[in-house]
């Protein structure tokens, strides 16, 4: 490690050592997770009972046009899509309205409701679009996902099996176009998909994403309806433990999902990075605190500062850079998507780092126009939200 001098106490540059070890492990491991994600078998399909599909909305963002239809347009037999708006005025309906003219022979049902269950508002639309669905199988997904038509038909073969209560999917993150943009699809594609591989492949936590949850009508009457997730920030989150805690299993589908990541400022991407590192830590405050080992440069940049250009350090660095372009090729072969340049990674783990890092002091986060306080649990302050 070098001699330590100066004003750096001993144990610091130590323990600077060891987390950079521990990083270059973990990202070492991922690699190896997302290459074998990419040789993952071929996705099943089943066609199965008919299936109720809820698209919760709020406003007109980048293309929701393209998002809504790619779920209308389904190689699957019989399924019905619900929309839901909780208000009159929301631009989305002119959207749904489009998509209802082009699809006429389809299922396709509006709900405008604005009844509050809880502080989080999307669940609270859902909710309220609830008792519009007709079918015992439910799917619910965001509304910045676009899929395949063979969607519907891959993510719920495995409720086949009794014993799994919900079926989520990873999603790959497709930029619009501009720098922002790339990179915050470089989170999605190089930190995210690899992080919940990780925790896959260890069996770390039970987990679900908004970019798809596939369930039983029972399941989810099981735990309490909507209802019950509607304080909560995390709300796929506390699904999938909850779903989890009554003895089902969460099935990581094989699909992924595309995620089209239209941040047009570096205040949107912040913002939005941000929100997600502040809900993280809400809910799993100490695997937030162990996150530092999955931002392998800055900390071996960190541990060299450390140990004053010591040769193990400069060893270290250059291990932790070849992993991350590792990891930066595999996310490309494991993904099939194209997101930043090499020379970009830098900048991102950077860029990762600093949110990491200001998510221990932020109480709040912006979402859909709104500042919410989220309290303990990860429970929304509806008292505190503002405009």
């Amino acid at each position: 490690m070098g001699e330590t001098i100066g004003p750096f106490p001993p144990s610091l540059s130590l323990a600077l050592f060891f987390a950079t070890v521990v990083s270059l492990v973990y990202v070492g491991f991922a690699v190896c997770q997302m290459h074998r994600f990419a040789h993952r078998p071929p996705s099943v399909r089943v066609i199965g009972a008919p299936v109720s599909m809820f698209k919760p909305l709020c406003g007109d963002e980048p293309f929701l046009y393209e998002n809504l239809r790619s779920f209308c347009d389904q190689d699957y037999p019989r399924f019905e899509v619900v929309f839901g708006v909780r208000d009159h005025g929301d631009p989305a309906i002119a959207v749904v309205e489009r998509v209802m003219r082009e699809f006429p022979d389809l299922d396709l049902r509006l709900v405008v409701d604005d009844r509050l269950h809880g502080g989080n508002r999307k669940v609270s639309n859902l909710a309220n679009m609830y008792h519009a669905a007709k079918y015992d199988l439910l799917v619910i997904a965001d509304s910045d996902m676009r899929v395949g038509r063979e969607y519907l038909s891959v993510v719920t073969a495995p409720l086949s099996d009794p014993s799994v209560g919900i079926v989520t999917c990873l999603y790959v993150g497709r930029p619009s176009g501009g720098l922002w943009s790339t990179l915050g699809a470089m989170f999605i594609n190089e930190w995210f998909v690899p992080s919940v591989l990780v925790a896959h492949a260890l069996r770390t936590v039970p987990f679900c994403f908004g970019s798809t949850a596939a369930l039983r009508r029972e399941v989810l009457d099981a735990i309490g309806g909507f209802p019950v997730l509607a304080g909560h920030l995390a709300d796929d989150y506390v699904l999938g433990r909850l779903v989890a805690a009554g003895g089902r299993r969460i099935a990581l589908s094989p699909y992924v999902v595309e995620a089209r990541v239209a941040e047009p400022t570096f205040r949107s991407l912040w913002q939005h990075e941000l929100r997600w590192a502040r809900t993280v830590r809400s809910v799993q405050p100490l695997g937030y605190s162990l996150l530092f080992v999955t931002y392998a440069i800055p900390i071996a940049m960190l541990n060299l500062v450390w140990s004053f250009s010591a040769p193990s350090a400069w060893l270290m660095l250059t291990a932790a850079l070849a992993l991350r372009l590792a990891a930066h090729r595999a996310a490309r072969r494991a993904l099939g998507a194209s997101a930043g340049r090499a020379g970009w990674v830098p900048i991102r783990d950077a860029l990762s780092c600093a949110v990491w890092a200001i998510g221990f002091v932020c109480q709040t986060v912006r979402w859909r126009g709104e500042q919410i306080a989220v309290g303990p649990g990860g429970r929304i302050q509806a008292d505190e939200m503002q405009a």
